[in-house]
C-alpha cells in the first residue's frame, strides 16, 4: 500500500515542480496561514505579516517531528513534502507581491508586498519566488527519495526477522 501511496505522490511531485498551481490542500494551508496572522499579530506588523507564512510551514513541520518521535519515518517524509508544496505556494504567493494579481483573503494588504517592499527588494520579487520554489522542489524530492527509503528499509527488516536470523 505504501508503494502505491508513493508512486501517486511521485507522479503529484513532479506534477508540483513542473506546473505547481493552488489546488486542494492548499486550502488547509491558507487556513493556517491566516491562523499564523492572527497568532503573531501582538508581535508588531513584521511579524504579523511573517505569521501567515509561519504559520502555514509551521503545521507541517510540527506534524513531521510528531512522526519522527514515534519513529513512524514514512510519515514524516510526507509531512516533509506537504512542507515542500506550502513552500511553493509561499514561493507564488511572494513572486506576485508586485504585480498583486492573486485574490486575497481577510483583508487588502498583500503580505510579501508589504514585506519586500519595507526590505528593498520588492522589484526582485519573481526572482526570489523561482528560487524558493526550486528549493522547494528539491525539499520535496529529496523526501521522495527518504520516503522510498524509508519502506525498502522496512521491508528489508521485515524479511530479515520473518526469516529468525538474527
Amino acid at each position: 500500500a505504501k508503494r502505491i501511496l508513493l508512486a501517486l505522490v511521485s507522479a503529484y511531485v513532479l506534477w508540483l515542480a513542473v506546473d505547481y498551481d493552488y489546488h486542494f490542500i492548499d486550502g488547509v494551508n491558507l487556513l493556517f496561514h491566516e491562523a499564523g496572522h492572527l497568532f503573531l499579530s501582538f508581535m508588531g506588523p513584521t511579524v504579523h505579516f511573517l505569521g501567515g507564512t509561519i504559520g502555514q510551514l509551521f503545521f507541517p513541520v510540527a506534524c513531521a517531528f510528531h512522526f519522527m518521535k514515534d519513529a513512524k519515518f514514512f510519515e514524516a517524509w510526507l509531512m516533509g513534502i506537504w512542507f515542500a508544496e506550502s513552500l511553493m505556494n509561499t514561493a507564488r504567493y511572494l513572486g506576485d507581491a508586485m504585480a498583486q494579481l492573486l485574490p486575497l483573503v481577510g483583508g487588502h494588504i498583500h503580505d510579501w508586498n508589504w514585506l519586500l517592499g519595507r526590505w528593498g527588494v520588492l522589484s526582485k520579487c519573481e526572482s526570489i519566488a523561482t528560487v524558493l520554489h526550486w528549493v522547494a522542489v528539491a525539499i520535496a524530492v529529496g523526501c521522495l527519495v527518504a520516503a522510498w527509503r524509508s519502506v525498502n528499509e522496512s521491508e528489508e527488516m521485515a524479511e530479515f526477522s520473518s526469516s529468525g536470523s538474527f
